[in-house]
């Protein structure tokens, strides 16, 4: 195992089970209570005016704020060793949330072009229409991520490891490009997880999380997420109160819920992805696999030095055409047939059906989505379960 400085910390078990939580919970309960309400009501007109003025910091619409949600950031914040986080109703509103907190007409932001593509999208299609310009970065390219900044370029955005291919950021270099110009770094480390990687100690401003995915781990809630220091957490937090894409107080039980077993899935997970990686590496009817933790990845080394593990998603080129490659995945036994991944169920994607099917394929190629291409995100059932049930599907190709 890595030590602790090389992976910008350790998420234990220990703390997934009581991180941000206080003994004592309403009702003597053992499990935080679900607060299921809209508002919260004042005693009388005295507490309402110590509530304006600023003596009293409490609750009034759910809107900004709920007390089972701020458990579960509490919970979240110490997970990912972020001194602040802020839930939000998915993964993609902590996203535009965030982006449309932290740019101004007339500014500048650097992405790179494997970023999530709903991400993309937004900066391409949204940002624009506010005057913000976007450039995007090919991944890895440090030099030209250099020589595109300007003196408006405010934010550079990133994933790491990426959907689908798994690149890996090197978050030093990263940083590093970043504090010589004071331009804020923002990383998607949905497929990281804190389990993994901590971003925030490598120096990166503020990391998001798509919770729905390993956090949750049950594919069961939608939920995105926010860390980074408080003040800059707070800033975001008064836009999240505008927008109003506040996660609703179930879907933060259901979240405390998965965070408990987080660390024990997650470690599952990893062991699981990287022997199927191995398998799938070694099969003579697959042309290429992406997997961060096997030598053969073009981050390997990077991976290796800041990652706990590498995650449970393994993506291959089958050496087949569109028809094969269909045939293979109606073979599979195991894993459903869907788009999303993290949960305790495995499943497969097929990128240019099911994620990129708006674009011609001319279009999925120049971006490295190829009909052939497979996305496996393992669940917890047993490894060698998962490998033979891809063994016997490959036959059918």
């Amino acid at each position: 195992m890595k030590k602790e400085s090389e992976t910008g910390g350790i998420c234990s078990s220990t703390e997934a089970v009581h991180a941000g939580e206080s003994r004592g919970h309403w009702g003597h309960s053992l499990t935080v209570p679900i607060a299921q309400t809209s508002t919260y009501v004042f005693e009388n007109t005295q507490a309402v005016d110590d509530f304006v003025s600023g003596r009293e910091a409490r609750l009034d619409y759910g809107r900004y704020g709920n007390p089972t949600q701020h458990i579960a950031e509490d919970k979240l914040a110490e997970l990912e060793g972020a001194e602040a986080a802020l839930l939000f109703s998915s993964g993609m509103s902590a996203v535009t949330t965030t982006l449309l907190g932290m740019l101004s007409t007339g500014q500048h932001a650097l992405i790179m072009d494997d970023c999530y593509r709903k991400t993309a999208q937004f900066c391409q299609m949204v940002l624009r229409k506010f005057g913000v310009e976007t450039t995007f970065i090919p991944a890895g390219d440090y030099k030209r991520l250099k020589g595109e900044i300007r003196e408006n370029t405010r934010v550079i955005i990133a994933e790491s490891p990426t959907n689908p291919h798994l690149n890996v950021m090197d978050l030093e270099q990263l940083v590093a490009v970043a504090r010589a110009h004071r331009i804020k770094v923002v990383i998607d480390s949905t497929f990281a997880t804190p389990y993994n990687q901590r971003p925030l100690a490598f120096g990166v401003d503020l990391v998001i999380q798509s919770a729905t995915k390993y956090l949750g781990g049950h594919n069961d809630l939608i939920v995105g997420a926010v860390l980074g220091k408080a003040p800059l957490v707070s800033a975001i937090k008064d836009y999240r109160g505008i927008l109003g894409g506040v996660v609703d107080p179930h879907c933060a039980y259901l979240l405390i819920r998965g965070l408990k077993t987080f660390p024990l899935r997650m470690a599952r997970q990893n062991a699981t992805a990287l022997a199927l990686a191995r398998f799938l590496e070694g099969h003579p009817k697959v042309r290429r696999v992406y997997y961060p933790g096997l030598e053969s990845h073009p981050d390997y080394d990077v991976a290796r030095t800041q990652m706990r593990g590498y995650g449970g998603v393994v993506s291959f080129d089958l050496d087949a055409d569109l028809e094969r490659t269909m045939a293979f995945l109606d073979r599979l036994e195991i894993p459903c047939i869907g788009a999303s991944l993290g949960g305790v169920e495995s499943i497969v994607s097929h990128p240019s059906s099911i994620s990129y099917y708006e674009l011609s394929r001319e279009d999925r190629l120049e971006i490295g989505i190829a009909d052939e291409l497979v996305r496996y995100a393992v669940g917890v059932e047993e490894a060698e379960d998962l490998i033979a049930d891809v063994a016997q599907a490959l036959e059918a190709v």
